[in-house]
């Protein structure tokens, strides 16, 4: 796996070490030691799979508040997706900043979301597809969201024709950093 450093400090794109002939490839999807050489988390109790049928469909920008943080490694297995991170941790050189990555299928390219970052995607396809695995299992009481529209991170989505976001993702609160500082 080739991991590269992302503008998110912590985040990473990974690629496979494909090896081709004739008939396809062969490459190693997940590797728990490579993982833990970059310091990465290995473990991961929970993968979770996502069915997005229409383009333009918003999921996020949701995380885990402490003590439940989770790291994510996502991969898109069919369709394209925008993926957004934005960091919530305090203590890192990119607090309260936001990176997107276009992450396609085709591309057999995945991302590292590390814990205490917010994670959101839109669907740039029709019938996208993502499949991504969770450090931590999943607490009700922990769950907390940003808007995807949010004036204070401003986000740049991509232009689509519609947007498709749920009613619970709509109804997150104005996004207050106050409120990391102090928690």
């Amino acid at each position: 796996m080739k991991f590269e450093e992302t503008s998110i400090s912590g985040a990473y794109l990974v690629d496979l070490n494909r090896v081709e002939d004739h008939r396809g490839f062969f490459a190693r999807a997940w590797s728990a030691k490579e993982f833990a050489d970059m310091g990465l988390a290995t473990g991961y109790p929970d993968v979770n799979f996502s069915l997005s049928t229409r383009k333009g469909t918003i999921r996020g920008l949701h995380y885990q508040k402490a003590p439940h943080e989770e790291a994510k490694f996502v991969r898109c297995v069919r369709g394209a997706l925008f993926d957004v991170i934005v960091d919530l941790r305090p203590g890192s050189p990119t607090f309260l900043k936001w990176a997107g990555f276009e992450i396609r299928a085709a591309d057999y390219r995945a991302i590292y979301v590390p814990a205490g970052c917010a994670h959101g995607i839109q669907s740039l396809e029709d019938h996208t597809e993502m499949l991504y695995m969770v450090s931590a299992t999943y607490q009700p009481g922990a769950e907390a969201g940003i808007r995807w529209d949010d004036p204070f991170l401003a986000i740049e989505w991509p232009d689509v024709e519609e947007r498709i976001v749920s009613d619970k993702d709509q109804s997150w609160p104005d996004f207050d950093p106050a409120v990391l500082m102090n928690r």
